[in-house]
């Protein structure tokens, strides 16, 4: 079940997946096996662009809020891409949290072909190279996006921005040498198979199974951002729903196969109180805003 799409439970929910979705997936799965209910996937045509992962989450925002329509959503299409891509939802009036899956760990990689093996290695030669790397990224206002972007206001340097729809893609472009470098999720399994060269990660609090790549901490103590995958649902959406829902979710998230696969994806498993997930997003727009104001990135039009 990987790519883009949706996931059908014929007899209980409707998960809408965005394009980070094998990640969430993963939880949902474990929810619909749990609750013994038939699943089915099938594609979805048009949720397969170059939307922040804003499509999906518009959809969901709009669907019946009955519990049956649940949005594997992410920081990135709920706090940053509606500030660059015009959006139909409000990311913190339109949805009820029902679950923190966890937060992301991403790589800022590069083609073994580059000739940089360090996070200040890759400062100097963008500094002594000005506008000349490249770095790739699943899409505008996406984590990936604004990372690297938050990098280059940190350390000064010039990078351009070549957006992709999705993280596949973009991750392919760097292994081939299209694209130098890459800040994702994806990027770990890559780093571990030697197709690239890991210079530092986020968003975790260890790479133990990364060895030789440092924290983006250590070079840029002041760093504040980092991803993070989550459940919601329509705000609306009865209380006694939520709260079956919130429980059934916390049973996943704790169960140790699930813990296992999460952070074999590069994901740190934080079960958060709502509350605390309603801040999370808060938090993430709030960096996000400052990210992109300093950087002085534009909204797309309408």
């Amino acid at each position: 079940m990987l790519g883009q799409g949706r996931v059908v439970d014929a007899a209980d929910v409707r998960a809408r997946l965005q394009p980070a979705g094998d990640l969430q997936r993963l939880a949902f799965v474990h929810l619909q096996a749990r609750r013994q209910r038939p699943r089915a996937a099938q594609h979805q045509p048009g949720v397969v662009r170059a939307d922040g992962g804003t499509l999906g989450a518009a959809y969901v925002a709009h669907a019946k809020a009955d519990g049956y329509t649940l949005l594997n959503a992410s920081v990135g299409n709920l706090a940053i891409a509606p500030q660059l891509i015009p959006a139909k939802f409000d990311p913190f009036a339109d949805f009820t949290p029902l679950a923190n899956i966890g937060e992301s760990r991403s790589v800022i990689a590069v083609n073994p072909k580059l000739p940089v093996t360090s996070l200040s290695e890759l400062v100097a030669y963008a500094k002594a190279n000005p506008g000349k790397l490249t770095y790739g990224s699943s899409g505008v206002g996406t984590p990936g996006h604004i990372s690297l972007e938050y990098l280059k206001l940190l350390a000064g340097i010039d990078l351009v921005h070549v957006p992709y729809k999705g993280s596949a893609p973009a991750l392919s472009d760097v292994i081939s040498g299209h694209v130098d470098l890459i800040s994702d999720p994806l990027a770990n399994a890559a780093v571990k198979s030697g197709h690239l060269r890991g210079l530092a990660y986020f968003g975790a609090p260890d790479a133990t199974d990364l060895p030789g790549v440092p924290s983006l901490l250590d070079t840029y103590p002041q760093w504040n951002f980092s991803g993070a995958f989550l459940a919601v649902a329509p705000r609306g959406t009865p209380d006694a729903v939520v709260t079956r829902l919130r429980a059934a979710f916390d049973k996943v998230l704790a169960s140790a196969p699930v813990i296992a696969q999460l952070q074999a994806m590069g994901v740190s498993p934080q079960r958060l109180p709502p509350e605390e997930t309603s801040r999370l997003i808060r938090k993430t727009h709030d960096v996000s805003a400052e990210i992109i104001e300093k950087a002085n990135l534009k909204a797309q039009a309408q």
